[in-house]
C-alpha cells in the first residue's frame, strides 16, 4: 500500500481496516523532551517530526470561572499560584508530578453557584489568532484535528472540587453533581459550536475524564448510569450529529464502564492503562471490532529497552488485526527513556506494525 497521510490511516483505523503502517503517538514528559535534546534531539525540531510520529492535533476554548489568577509564592524550586478554576496548587518546576492541590472556592452549593455565573461563554474565549494561524498548517500536513472537550468526573476533582468532595457529593448530593457535569459539557459545547460554525471543523472529539484508579473504578457503575453516562452520551451524539468520532482518554481500570461507553456509541478509548489492569489483548479480542484501542504499552518498562521490544513484538501483531489500532504508551514517557532507545521503539513499531 502507498504511504498514507495521518488523516488517511487514522481514519482507516476508525473503519477497522489495515492502512500501511498503524498510527504512531507519544506523550512524553517536558523533562523527557529535555533530555532527548541534551542526547541529541535539535532544539528547533519537535520530536513527533525528528521521529515521524502522526499528526494529531487539537484545540479548546476556556470554560473555566476565570477566577482572577495570582501567584501566591514561588522559589526556584516550585511555585504556589490560585488559578482560574478557584484551586490553589504547588507545582514543582524541574520535576514531572501531580499538582499538589492545596485549597478550592468551590466548596458548596452556594460557592458553584457563584462559580457557574461567571462562566458564560463568549467568543473571546477563544483563541482566534492561534486558530487562523495554526489551522491551515494542520490542514496543509493533513494532521488528524481534534475538538478538545473537557467536562465530567476528571476536571470536576482536579480542578474544581477535589476528589473527595466530589465523591462525597456523588453519594449525597447526586443533582448537585449533575448540574456541574452538565455545565462543563454545556460550556465546552457552545465553545465548539462557536469554533465550528466560523470554518475550524473536526475529526473527532477528544476529552479526558480519568475514571479510574490502579484497582479500579472511583466509583460504582450504577453511580455512572445515573451522573455520567447520560453527559458522556450527549457529547458522544454531538460528535456523531457533526459526521466525526468520539474519543475518550480515561486512565486506570475502567473495565466495568466499557460496556457503558459501547452502548453509548464510543468510537475510541485510550491509554488502556495495563498497571492498572487493562489488558489489551483481551479488550482486543471482545470489543475490538467496535471500539478503537488507543496505547495499552506498559510505559512502566520503556526504561529497559530488551522488555519493551519483546513486549512490541508481543503485543503489536495481535492488536493491529483488522485495523482499530493507535500505537502508544499506556501513560506519559518518563524522562528515563533514552533519545536512542525511544528511536529504537518508533522504528520497531513502524517496522512491526506496517500492513
Amino acid at each position: 500500500m502507498a504511504t498514507l497521510t495521518t488523516k488517511q490511516r487514522i481514519g482507516r483505523m476508525y473503519e477497522h481496516k489495515d492502512a500501511d503502517r498503524v498510527p504512531i503517538l507519544a506523550s512524553p514528559w517536558e523533562t523527557t523532551i529535555a533530555r532527548w535534546r541534551r542526547e541529541g534531539l535539535p532544539e528547533d525540531v519537535d520530536y513527533a517530526d525528528y521521529f515521524g510520529l502522526d499528526g494529531v492535533v487539537g484545540y479548546r476554548g476556556d470554560i473555566s470561572p476565570r477566577y482572577e489568577t495570582k501567584v501566591i509564592e514561588e522559589t526556584d524550586d516550585y511555585i504556589i499560584q490560585f488559578d482560574a478554576w478557584g484551586t490553589t496548587s504547588k507545582t514543582w518546576k524541574h520535576a514531572e508530578s501531580t499538582p499538589e492541590w492545596i485549597g478550592r472556592t468551590i466548596v458548596d452549593r452556594d460557592s458553584w453557584a457563584a462559580a457557574k455565573a461567571r462562566m458564560v461563554m463568549t467568543p473571546e474565549r477563544i483563541d482566534w489568532d492561534f486558530l487562523k494561524k495554526e489551522y491551515p498548517v494542520w490542514q496543509k500536513n493533513n494532521c488528524w484535528i481534534l475538538g478538545q472537550l473537557w467536562f465530567g468526573f476528571d476536571v470536576t476533582h482536579a480542578r474544581l472540587v477535589g476528589t473527595e468532595q466530589l465523591l462525597l457529593w456523588m453519594a449525597d448530593d447526586p443533582e448537585l453533581v449533575i448540574d456541574l457535569f452538565n455545565t462543563e459539557l454545556d460550556c465546552s459545547l457552545q465553545l465548539m459550536d462557536m469554533i465550528w460554525d466560523a470554518g475550524y471543523t473536526f475529526d473527532s472529539v477528544f476529552w479526558w475524564d480519568d475514571m479510574g484508579y490502579r484497582n479500579g473504578t472511583f466509583f460504582s457503575v450504577e453511580m455512572y448510569r445515573d451522573m455520567l453516562k447520560p453527559v458522556h452520551k450527549r457529547a458522544i451524539d454531538w460528535a456523531h450529529a457533526k459526521g466525526i468520532k468520539a474519543h475518550l482518554h480515561s486512565c486506570g481500570n475502567i473495565n466495568a464502564f466499557v460496556p457503558e461507553l459501547l452502548e453509548i456509541g464510543l468510537d475510541a478509548l485510550n491509554p488502556l492503562e495495563v498497571k492498572a489492569g487493562m489488558d489489551p489483548v483481551h479488550l482486543k479480542s471482545t470489543v475490538g471490532d467496535r471500539l478503537v484501542l488507543h496505547g495499552g504499552l506498559n510505559a512502566l518498562l520503556w526504561d529497559d529497552i530488551d522488555r519493551t521490544e519483546a513486549e512490541i513484538r508481543r503485543l503489536l501483531p495481535i492488536m493491529m488485526q483488522d485495523g482499530g489500532y493507535i500505537f502508544q504508551e499506556d501513560h506519559s514517557i518518563p524522562d528515563s527513556v533514552s533519545f536512542k532507545d525511544f528511536g529504537r521503539i518508533v522504528e520497531l513499531a513502524k517496522t512491526l506494525g506496517s500492513y
